[in-house]
C-alpha cells in the first residue's frame, strides 16, 4: 500500500486508447454507473468538468430518467466483473442506449468486444480499485473532457506525495481510537465521501461523511450532547474539508459549526485545500490515503485487501 501511495502520480500517464469509437454520439450528460472504488471518479469530474451534467449510480439497473436522450451511460467496473454493473451494461444494450465500458477485463470487456461497443481497457497492475483512481479518472476524462485529461498529465510530475506525509502523521495521532466523520460543501462532497471509503477500507474502521449546508439543518442536532446522549458521541472526530473557493456562506457555516462543536467538547480539525488548483485538489486526495493507511498500522490490520468484501461476494454467490 505504501508503495501504491508513493506511484499515485504515475497513474497521470496512462494513455487511455479508446476502441470501437465510431460507436459515440455527442453527448451532454453522463451516468457511470459502477461500485464502490470503481464509481469514485464521478464525483471528481463534477468537480473537474461543469460543462456536462454527471449521475453516478450505484446499484442494478439504470437510474430512472424521464429520458435518456443526450445521455452516455458508462459501465465502469474495475475488475470488469461487477455484477451491479454488468446488468446496468445488459439493459442499457437491450434498450439500444448509448453506453460505453471502461474495465481491466473481465465480463464487461468481453461483451463491449462482443457487442462492438466503445471501450477503455485500464492496465491491470494489480490495484485494488479505490487505488487506481487515477487511471479510472483518465479513462472517464478521455470521452468526457480529452482536454481536462491532458491538464492532469502534469500532476505525474508535480504531485508532491511525501509531502502530504508528514501532515497525515499528526492527525493520525488526533485520529486514533475515533470514529472520523468528514465535512465538505456540497460541492466537493465527492472528496469527503472518498476519505470515508479510504477510511472504511485501508483503515477498515466506521467512518462518515456529509455536507454543508444541509448538515447544519439536521446532522449537527444529533451531537447536541446531554448527559444521556454524551458517550454517543463522545468517539467523533470531525475533518472539516474547506475550499477556498467555497460559497463565502458555507465558510462562515464552517466557522461557526466548528464553533459550536467545539463548545461541546466535539474535536474538529480543519484541512484547507484549492479545488481550482489540481496539486491542491489531488494533494488532498492524497493526504487522505496517507491518513488511512498509517491508521491501518496503528491499528494492526492488513492496509491493501478487503477480505469482508470478498467473503460477500462468496456468500451471495452461492
Amino acid at each position: 500500500m505504501r508503495q501504491e501511495i508513493n506511484s499515485f502520480p504515475k497513474q497521470f500517464s496512462f494513455e487511455p486508447k479508446l476502441a470501437n469509437a465510431g460507436g459515440l454520439k455527442k453527448f451532454s450528460r453522463v451516468v457511470v454507473a459502477g461500485m464502490g472504488g470503481s464509481n469514485l471518479a464521478a464525483g471528481l469530474i463534477k468537480i473537474l468538468c461543469r460543462n456536462v451534467e454527471i449521475i453516478a449510480h450505484r446499484s442494478y439497473g439504470l437510474p430512472h430518467l424521464k429520458s435518456f436522450k443526450d445521455t452516455l451511460i458508462i459501465a465502469n467496473s474495475y475488475s470488469g466483473n461487477t455484477e451491479e454493473t454488468v446488468d446496468a451494461y445488459k439493459i442499457a444494450l437491450k434498450k439500444k442506449l448509448p453506453v460505453a465500458v471502461i474495465a481491466t477485463g473481465g465480463t464487461l470487456l468481453q461483451l463491449a468486444k462482443k457487442n462492438a461497443t466503445p471501450y477503455i481497457q485500464m492496465p491491470d497492475i494489480g490495484l485494488q480499485p479505490r487505488m487506481a483512481l487515477g487511471l479510472n479518472l483518465m479513462a472517464h476524462l478521455k470521452f468526457i473532457d480529452p482536454v481536462v485529461m491532458k491538464k492532469l498529465k502534469a500532476l505525474e510530475r508535480t504531485l508532491d506525495v511525501a509531502r502530504y506525509e508528514a501532515e497525515a502523521k499528526i492527525l493520525v495521532k488526533k485520529l486514533r481510537d475515533k470514529i472520523p466523520i468528514i465535512y465538505a460543501s456540497a460541492e466537493n462532497q465527492a472528496l469527503a465521501y472518498i476519505w470515508k471509503i479510504k477510511f472504511n477500507e485501508t483503515s477498515k474502521i466506521p467512518a462518515f461523511y456529509n455536507a454543508f449546508p444541509e448538515l447544519n439543518h439536521n446532522e449537527m442536532n444529533g451531537f447536541d450532547a446531554v448527559a444521556a446522549t454524551r458517550q454517543l458521541s463522545a468517539n467523533a472526530h470531525f475533518i472539516f474539508l474547506r475550499d477556498a473557493n467555497d460559497h463565502p456562506k458555507i465558510q462562515k457555516r464552517m466557522r461557526v459549526t466548528e464553533v459550536l462543536y467545539g463548545n461541546r467538547a466535539l474535536p474538529v480539525m480543519a484541512v484547507d485545500f484549492d479545488s481550482r488548483h489540481l496539486h491542491s485538489l489531488f494533494g488532498l486526495l492524497v493526504y487522505g490515503d496517507w491518513v488511512s493507511y498509517y491508521l491501518a498500522e496503528y491499528y494492526g490490520v492488513e492496509a491493501e485487501q478487503v477480505p469482508m468484501v470478498e467473503e460477500f461476494k462468496k456468500k451471495i454467490k452461492s
